[in-house]
């Protein structure tokens, strides 16, 4: 089967199912081998070297779709099924769009859109994309060993919780402005033995610096959407600026992390148990069975000058 991919989660979900899309968006970059696939799409934001604050104006000023899909090159790719998203405009094309697209092509591709809001429905859609390219049998197996590492953290987590209570925890996806991650991320940090309470029940929202003020986090990870670990450095820097930074209770207790949003938190593929497993890693770093989290894609952070701790945990 030919299939393209427009969201990075699919592609990474793909390759663990054995399937090499023939086609993939821009963003896509995991596995490595991702990066030398033909690209789909492109966008009209420019995120080199720009701040939180500048990124968030462009994508407020743009007038028209935040991402273009080349027609004309997934026309000459022939897929038979091409897979896009609904969760997030802001994070991929449109899916309308690419309905719209697909219409236009002949023959007419399937169109598989997938629109994830809860951690099951992450593990579901692992199934839902093994059945669509004919990989059932290699989507069950990736799903069973996905749901025996969900259940470790589970009773590592009630181990934890039992002996020191739920950590005030808060996870942002963007920090300037603030955005408290949403959709699947409020059920991870209650699976990790956290309180989800900071956390929206439903999509990612802005919230006030005052707000984060008033919940006074224990653990604070910070995660940028479609940022790496170093960036994610860069915006805790950012934060540490704004009054009462050094009076949170994360901050105090040096219990700050940045996270590489790239690979964690705020791609839904199978990685998510990845990241599962390093937030249980920051909640409960005493009942863990690594230092917080994998030490390229999580740090704890020096949260009074901001910078990746020695000790890497």
């Amino acid at each position: 089967m030919r299939v393209a991919t427009l969201l990075p989660s699919a592609t990474e979900t793909l390759f663990a199912l054995g399937v090499e899309p023939i086609g993939v968006s821009h963003s896509c970059d995991h596995p490595p081998a991702a990066r030398d696939l033909p690209t789909l799409t492109s966008t009209v934001v420019d995120h080199d070297d720009r701040s939180a604050a500048d990124i968030d104006a462009q994508m407020r000023s743009v007038d028209g779709a935040v991402y273009d899909l080349d027609v004309d090159r997934l026309a000459a790719l022939e897929p038979d099924l091409v897979v896009t998203q609904a969760t997030c405009d802001v994070c991929a094309v449109d899916a309308g769009a690419v309905h719209a697209a697909v219409a236009s092509l002949d023959p007419a591709p399937e169109v598989l859109t997938l629109d994830p809001h809860s951690f099951g429905d992450v593990l579901d859609d692992v199934t839902r994309l093994g059945a669509a390219v004919d990989r059932s049998d290699a989507a069950a197996a990736l799903v069973d060993g996905l749901t025996d590492r969900v259940d470790r953290v589970r009773e590592r987590a009630a181990d934890a919780v039992a002996e020191s209570g739920r950590p005030r925890t808060a996870v942002l996806d963007w920090t300037d402005p603030p955005i408290r991650a949403g959709h699947w991320v409020r059920d991870m940090v209650e699976i990790a033995g956290g309180d989800p309470s900071f956390q929206p029940d439903g999509a990612s929202e802005p919230a006030a610096w005052d707000d984060v003020r008033a919940y006074d986090p224990e653990a604070l990870v910070v995660a940028p959407c479609g940022f790496e670990r170093d960036r994610a450095v860069d915006a805790i820097a950012d934060l540490a600026d704004r009054p009462g930074w050094r009076d949170l209770a994360a901050v105090d207790a040096d219990r700050a992390y940045a996270a590489d949003g790239n690979a964690l938190f705020n791609r839904p593929s199978h990685r998510l148990v990845d990241s599962l497993e390093a937030l249980f890693a920051c909640l409960h770093p005493e009942h863990a069975s690594a230092p917080s989290g994998e030490r390229d894609r999580v740090a704890r952070v020096d949260a009074t000058t901001p910078s990746v701790r020695a000790d890497g945990g």
